[in-house]
């Protein structure tokens, strides 16, 4: 079985919109586009390309799909991370796109959660899932995704579309590591790891 992993840009109150641009996602109004890129630092950029360089397919949304279609072809071979989203394997997840042109893109089907399970009982690695915040939601309600890599940026925004909103399945977590960036962005990977527990703490029960 592949992994699906997902990698998010998120801000301290949960917030994944256009963290990258002023004009990336203007859904609802959001005034705050580019909130991460004052964070940004060689640091991360690196290990950004060293969580690229493992995925052997990319899983994306539309908007996502039509921004990297848009710019990462502009990146020489000589930029790591542009080489690699250029020739990677790329699988759209859209309802209104009718082709998709950038290399190695493939559209899936209307039914993108069935696809998503074919594509992960498949052959090969990893498929990563970058930004996409619409398609997550998709995959979130279908208890199909098996990694998260979030990058929390000390920033709260206050309002825009968040990484786990209405309609994500409780489940258990298992840190797979944890670092802070000289920029203050926390950078933590959690694994799945079964269901949800419970449990009670208090004077009454002795768990204090």
């Amino acid at each position: 079985m592949r992994k699906l992993m997902v990698m998010a840009f998120m801000s301290l109150d949960g917030v994944v919109q256009a963290p990258g641009g002023a004009d990336e996602d203007l859904d609802g109004g959001f005034e705050h586009g580019g909130w991460a890129v004052p964070h940004m630092d060689r640091e991360m950029i690196g290990a950004i390309g060293e969580l690229t360089r493992r995925a052997d397919a990319l899983l994306l949304g539309r908007t996502t799909y039509e921004s990297f279609a848009a710019t990462w072809p502009l990146a020489g071979d000589d930029d790591p991370i542009g080489a690699k989203l250029n020739g990677v394997r790329k699988y759209v997840a859209s309802r209104t796109l009718e082709t998709v042109s950038w290399r190695n893109s493939t559209l899936l089907g209307g039914d993108v959660a069935k696809e998503v399970r074919e594509l992960k009982r498949g052959e090969g690695g990893e498929i990563q899932v970058h930004g996409s915040g619409g398609l997550v939601q998709t995959l979130l309600r279908h208890d199909l995704v098996d990694e998260f890599h979030l990058l929390v940026f000390p920033v709260l925004l206050g309002s825009g579309k968040r990484l786990f909103a209405g309609g994500t399945i409780p489940a258990g977590l298992r840190p797979a590591g944890v670092t802070m960036t000289a920029t203050g962005v926390v950078v933590g990977t959690y694994a799945r790891a079964g269901g949800l527990q419970y449990g009670a703490m208090g004077p009454e029960t002795g768990n204090w």
